[in-house]
């Protein structure tokens, strides 16, 4: 496991949720930039397509229909106080 960078918003553990897609997560690794593979990166519509240098979270993740892992930038988490 990787040490989350300090500049880091959300810490291991807590629940955030994705501004735009309909799905909820919990957050269990932080990169403190982008560490994924290019082509995960120029898979993203490049109009959406956050900056490289900001924290990216691995989510265990859940929408109403499945569980998954994610992967996804600060600044599309946003914290989830649903309970």
């Amino acid at each position: 496991m990787r040490i989350p960078s300090k500049s880091a918003k959300y810490s291991l553990g807590q629940v955030v949720r994705h501004r735009e897609h309909p799905f909820r997560g919990v957050v269990f690794d932080v990169d403190p930039e982008f560490s994924n593979t290019e082509e995960w990166y120029e898979s993203i519509p490049e109009e959406s397509r956050p900056s490289r240098n900001q924290p990216f979270y691995h989510l265990y993740a859940e929408t109403e229909a499945t569980y998954y892992v994610a992967y996804v930038s600060e600044q599309n988490l946003v914290p989830d106080h649903s309970g």
